[in-house]
């Protein structure tokens, strides 16, 4: 267990070493005594080893009675919706999102689809660590039945969002660089039902990543090549499991994944107003989308159910995560590709001007990430220095005294100027360090000084 990655995003870790037939097989017998009875829906990413881990998952599940609906390599937003469409107990996913190809990993999702809240979470892990009995006799075993139409019907469930007459209208052309991910088949019948003409980029899904997982600037050089060269109106860049997207302008410029929930959040409000939700983490480009409207954002912890809560709580009409994650109440409560490729793709039919223009009427900032030590030497020997969070984060708040704090999730300071967002890692012994302003130049220096308040912390 201690080289798994357990967070509120899932379980994750390295294939062989930590992670493996064993672990996902009492994962399942975990969730599948944690769920009690009922159906659960079953989805995978398209690594080589998703089969062995979904076999062994799906092995723990029918030994404790569940029945199992198997959809083979589908998103992680599509499984989601199919675990609504069938009023199914939970669903499963076997993905281990942006991670690179070493990496695999199980989420879990609710009755709802949304992804398994801490409390529920922890329930699970509990059972899995102490390995407690809870496979059924002879002739109670569940069964398996395979779910060849999932795609489809997410695809359906997009489409009764969108204006689809009006896209189709428009006879847009669109390159789609899915990674060799799960998301290609259903972006692509997407496309196909909205009338778009679709050239498909690393479209196979074999899970040999022709690119860098995560679907950010440096990793898109392929897909700006092909918009140029097909004179597309845009190019979709995907993450393995699709549930986050990233958009590539006319020009075959990345734009950056911070736009996506800006400009599908934009337009989702000349349809209805009504609040949007995003976390701590989140560009201000949703600040301004919010105020333009005249509308509240609520921000949260990082962690896609924090957000999805909010949405649901504060009946928001949309919201998302600023790496390109937007979420739809209308059709699941995730983070889901294809809604953001059906809102933009609307919003370029309505609005009529190509999207470096639309992307241009937002504010510029600039983003910076980095990361800080929290230990002085090695942390495995004994007698070196280990900083907690909570004295790196009171050494940071003085060095801005003039900014507005949250501490709900880490240390977030508000700025007029910006926003430092500090957090502890939950996977090895180092803060991340976010920034955001109107020029790089103060983004990072405010980033070097959180690094050299980390280290007087020491």
């Amino acid at each position: 267990m201690a080289q798994l990655i357990v967070s509120i995003s899932g379980i994750r870790g390295l294939v062989g070493d930590g992670l493996g037939p064993e672990e996902a097989r009492r994962f399942g017998l975990a969730f599948g005594k944690h769920l009690g009875r009922g159906t659960v829906v079953l989805g995978r990413d398209s690594r080589p080893s998703g089969p062995m881990l979904a076999d062994a998952l799906r092995a723990g599940l029918v030994a404790t009675g569940l029945s199992v609906v198997d959809c083979g390599i589908l998103s992680t937003p599509g499984t989601a919706v199919m675990v609504r469409h069938l009023a199914a107990a939970g669903g499963a996913v076997i993905t281990a999102s942006h991670n690179p190809l070493p990496y695999n990993g199980i989420k879990l999702l609710s009755p709802s689809g949304m992804a398994l809240s801490r409390e529920a979470g922890r329930k699970v892990l509990d059972l899995y660590e102490r390995q407690a009995p809870s496979e059924v006799g002879t002739g109670h075993a569940g069964s398996t039945d395979a779910a060849p139409d999932a795609a489809a019907v997410h695809v359906e469930k997009v489409l009764a969002i969108a204006d689809a007459e009006r896209v189709r209208a428009a006879g847009l052309r669109v390159v789609v660089d899915a990674v060799n991910g799960a998301g290609a088949a259903e972006m692509a019948l997407l496309l196909a039902r909205l009338g778009c003409e679709c050239t498909l980029v690393h479209g196979e899904p074999t899970g040999r990543f022709g690119r860098g997982a995560e679907p950010i600037p440096e990793n898109l050089g392929d897909l700006g090549r092909a918009v140029r060269q097909h004179r597309a109106a845009l190019g979709l860049a995907l993450d393995p499991d699709a549930d986050r997207l990233a958009l590539v302008d006319e020009t075959g410029r990345a734009i950056g994944e911070e736009y996506t929930l800006a400009l599908a959040s934009r337009y989702r409000l000349t349809q209805k107003r009504g609040p949007l939700a995003c976390n701590l983490s989140t560009s201000r480009m949703m600040d301004h989308v919010a105020a333009e409207a005249g509308v509240e954002l609520y921000r949260t912890p990082v962690g896609e159910v924090n957000v999805a809560e909010a949405i649901e709580r504060e009946h928001c009409v949309i919201g998302g995560e600023g790496n390109g994650g937007v979420i739809d109440p209308r059709v699941v409560p995730v983070r889901d590709s294809l809604v953001g490729a059906a809102l933009v793709l609307e919003m370029l039919a309505a609005r009529r001007r190509p999207l470096s223009e639309l992307a241009a009427e937002l504010p510029v900032y600039t983003m910076v990430k980095d990361k800080a030590p929290r230990t002085a030497g090695d942390p495995a020997r004994p007698g070196d220095a280990v900083a907690s969070p909570a004295t790196v984060f009171d050494a940071v708040r003085k060095r801005f005294p003039q900014a507005r704090a949250d501490t709900r999730d880490g240390l977030y300071l508000a700025m007029k100027e910006g926003w430092v967002h500090v957090r502890a890692s939950n996977t090895e012994p180092i803060l991340r360090i976010m920034a955001e302003a109107a020029d790089e130049r103060t983004a990072r220096t405010w980033v070097g000084q959180v690094k050299a308040a980390a280290e007087e912390a020491l």
